[in-house]
């Protein structure tokens, strides 16, 4: 019989042991954010499409192209999220949690949906870590965020990566880059694709974020915004490479950096790898003041980064970076009869409680197929019960790897001679590590 369905295109499930390697790498991101001081957030899978129209930007690819937006049974536009920050922005001005003082420090993670052709690093579901920080403008602040993405990958023992720098301004001084980005694009009108020609008017800035081939050679011949910047960006920007410098964090200036969301000003980002081939970038965020008065809230800075969880363990695959093995599984208890798989499944349970890894058998298996299934699952320790064991209250547990059998009691004494056997033996479990 055939399957119902498949996963749909562009999306993935993610197996054990992947799952596992999934978890630990959250674990360190969970446990750096923690120590920088930013607690979890997690917001709705959906929210109304407005909310991304405002904050992500019409011009951007992501709206005009990429948004999974349908009509809910009320009538109601709603969207699956394609980003993470602005559902972060919704919440902290919802909850108004800057009364509780600022700054504000808030990470997700989170699945992220945009409609594009799927390839390697880049799918329909996706899933990101993110911070965001709100109420803090000065430059410090971008550059303990930077720290903190590069602690992350630090901890990981990820190498040949590259933090390229870039700030795109404020409105004032992008106001005059954007002249010099229309007068520069007018000659090539001829050759820009449709998309680019809809947003030479609206947002000229965004042609240099266009993936299309003609368009990316046009844009290299472009202005940068660096040499636009008021006095004010220009000291912030220096401001924020100092700090990263005080604190011995190597980086290089990209002028060409923009970033594919309407919301970023000033600082821009991206922590760069050479081993994801076209979708280099791991990491990416930076600055947006603005953002929560244009989504009706209280004005105050912000800024922040995503993570792309799918292509940070595409470059722990490519580097050879081995995470710690999942936990196997410690002592298996076979049984015969029913009053002695009763009793395994007591003694397993005792040993879970105690935040051992073992097992007994669930799926009414002969002894035989149980002491294979055991083998397949890597246990360290067999036990097996019957009826002699359980007359006896006792038992011979087998140490897989030597072959060596010592007597265990089934009674009172059952966790202390347990401990005693495994602490004792070589390639020790989960207990005795």
């Amino acid at each position: 019989m055939a399957l119902l369905t498949q996963a749909p295109k562009g999306t993935q499930d993610l197996l054990p042991p992947k799952s596992w390697n999934w978890e630990t790498v959250e674990d360190v991101m969970r446990s750096e954010a923690a120590i920088h001081g930013f607690g979890e957030v997690r917001t709705p899978v959906f929210e109304h499409t407005e909310l991304f129209l405002r904050s992500v930007g019409d011009t951007t690819d992501v709206v005009e192209k990429q948004m999974y937006t349908f009509n809910d049974k009320g009538g109601r536009s709603i969207t699956l999220r394609p980003e993470g920050t602005a559902g972060a922005v919704r919440a902290m001005l919802e909850h108004a949690l800057y009364n509780d003082g600022l700054p504000v420090k808030l990470y997700y993670l989170t699945s992220c949906y945009r409609y594009e052709k799927p390839q390697a690093g880049r799918l329909r579901e996706f899933h990101q870590f993110g911070v965001e920080m709100f109420g803090a403008e000065a430059p410090v602040a971008d550059a303990e965020v930077i720290c903190l993405a590069k602690s992350i990958f630090d901890r990981l023992g990820v190498k040949n990566l590259t933090l390229e720098l870039n700030s795109i301004g404020c409105p004032t001084c992008r106001a005059k880059f954007h002249e010099a980005l229309k007068q520069y694009f007018e000659g090539y009108k001829d050759e820009l694709c449709e998309t680019c020609l809809s947003r030479l008017e609206r947002n000229p800035m965004r042609i240099l974020d266009c993936k299309s081939p003609v368009c990316s050679k046009i844009a290299e011949g472009a202005p940068h915004i660096l040499d636009y910047l008021c006095d004010d960006c220009k000291a912030h920007f220096e401001g924020v490479q100092s700090y990263l410098t005080a604190a011995g964090v190597e980086f290089v200036i990209n002028p060409t950096i923009v970033r594919g969301l309407d919301y970023y000003n000033r600082t821009v980002f991206e922590f760069v790898s050479n081993d994801l081939g076209a979708q280099s970038t791991v990491c990416g965020g930076g600055r947006y003041d603005g953002l929560t008065e244009q989504m009706g809230g209280k004005s105050m800075a912000g800024l922040g980064f995503g993570l792309g969880m799918e292509r940070l363990m595409l470059v722990l695959e490519a580097q050879k970076i081995e995470l710690p093995e999942p936990p196997a599984c410690e002592v298996y208890i076979a049984s015969m009869g029913t009053d002695a798989a009763k009793e395994a499944f007591r003694l397993t349970t005792e040993l879970q409680r105690s935040g051992i890894v073992a097992a007994c058998d669930v799926c009414g298996r002969g002894l035989k197929a149980q002491m294979k299934y055991a083998n397949k699952i890597g246990a360290a320790f067999t036990l097996v019960l019957g009826d002699n064991e359980l007359a006896e209250k006792k038992a011979k547990m087998k140490n897989m790897k030597t072959g060596e059998e010592k007597e265990i009691s089934l009674g009172d004494d059952f966790m202390n001679d347990y401990l005693a056997i495994t602490v004792t033996a070589e390639g020790l479990g989960s207990l005795a590590i």
